[in-house]
């Protein structure tokens, strides 16, 4: 019953189901099969770290009260990063369906963004981010060159790289990661590698793809980061006692 459980599963979701009697039934590591799941699951990390990956750093600023450790220069260039593809998409015109998940992502940044600036006591500056986010990202959209708009786009990737550095490095100098969620960077190293396979696949050893492998690297920084200075605070503690 589990068995045939699992493979409704895979046979569903991950594979043909002639890849799973050759994978798990013949036990013959098929090329084509292991690169088709492999897809699969990539696409399934990028979905996630998508709809997901600044969820859990938001409720964790909500449930803790705190921006304590967050570098605000970082979460504004991760806020230029996804605000770049939506004004791409609108000044292009595609269909909201098409642009609707980056949409999502944005307004989850903005939202992290305004509580880090509330809980430092500048909240009349975080509603004038608002309004100023949208007002600069209208006249982008109705009044930018085609060419501007393409820089603009191009660029998203750049500042989300070094949004991750600035984080890394104000973890380094507090000795803490403070309230950076665990589980916000977990889905965002899961989604950079799968984008990374992805594009390797697609692009080669391109710059791309190069730069997709640097932010899953940043990203396996951060969370090793968050595991080290947790593993001290616990050890101090034990010590402590």
């Amino acid at each position: 019953m589990a068995t045939s459980t699992i493979k409704e599963f895979l046979v569903t979701y991950l594979m043909p189901e002639k890849c799973y009697y050759e994978l798990f039934l013949n036990f013959h590591f098929h090329v084509p099969c292991l690169k088709f799941v492999l897809n699969k699951t990539a696409g399934f990390w990028i979905i996630l770290d998508t709809f997901l990956a600044q969820l859990p750093q938001l409720i964790k600023m909500l449930w803790g009260g705190s921006a304590e450790g967050l570098s605000l220069s970082a979460f504004f260039l991760q806020l230029y990063a996804f605000s770049c593809p939506v004004v791409y998409a609108m000044a292009n015109n595609f269909p909201l369906f098409a642009w609707a998940d980056r949409l999502f992502m944005l307004a989850q940044t903005v939202a992290i963004v305004f509580l880090i600036l509330h809980y430092r006591g500048d909240t009349v500056r975080g509603v004038l981010l608002l309004f100023a986010l949208c007002g600069v990202m209208l006249l982008l959209r109705s009044y930018a060159a085609a060419a501007v708009i393409s820089v603009i786009q191009a660029s998203s990737l750049a500042a989300f790289i070094a949004s991750k550095v600035l984080q890394a490095t104000t973890n380094y100098h507090n000795g803490h990661t403070g309230q950076l969620s665990t589980l916000s960077v977990l889905l965002s190293f899961a989604g950079c590698l799968g984008v990374a396979f992805v594009s390797l696949q697609e692009n080669g050893n391109s710059p791309v793809s190069l730069s997709h492998i640097l932010s899953a690297c940043l990203s396996c920084v951060l969370l090793a980061q968050i595991l080290c200075y947790k593993a001290d605070a616990v050890s101090t503690t034990k010590k402590t006692v």
